[in-house]
């Protein structure tokens, strides 16, 4: 069961650590995986920009990088509102993710939205349509 406030406040206390001196668009992520743990990230920018990375993607690397491949839950906390995340994340996400995965778009540890990633992205093109029979 995903605890979605101490999801929340994770994100938030990410959010924090952020690098943004360009944009001053502070995000922060934390991905809960099915083993319990919890890979916070932040985003980080560039004076070059294309450079720059989203805080999903911080957390989704750090997450892999430590062997780390199932994931139940992703929450996101931005300067806005609602932080949707990119669609570049979303891509990443997909390489992973299920489309039962809770994303938690956070305003506060108490106010947030929840969604499905299938919801954030139908019909996502991810690793199992490069097994498409069609292909072949």
């Amino acid at each position: 069961m995903v605890n979605y406030e101490q999801l929340a406040q994770a994100a938030i206390d990410a959010k924090a650590m952020s690098y943004s001196p360009y944009s001053n668009f502070k995000v922060g992520a934390a991905l809960l995986t099915a083993s319990g743990k919890i890979y916070t990230g932040c985003n980080i920018e560039s004076a070059a920009y294309s450079p720059t990375n989203c805080a999903e993607r911080t957390a989704l690397f750090k997450a892999v990088s430590e062997g780390e491949r199932d994931f139940v839950a992703i929450a996101i906390a931005g300067s806005s509102d609602y932080c949707y995340p990119c669609g570049v994340c979303r891509q990443m996400l997909k390489e992973f993710a299920k489309d039962d995965l809770t994303v938690i778009i956070v305003k506060n540890a108490t106010d947030y939205k929840v969604h499905s990633f299938g919801e954030l992205f139908p019909y996502g093109f991810g690793p199992d349509d490069l097994n498409d029979s069609n292909l072949r």
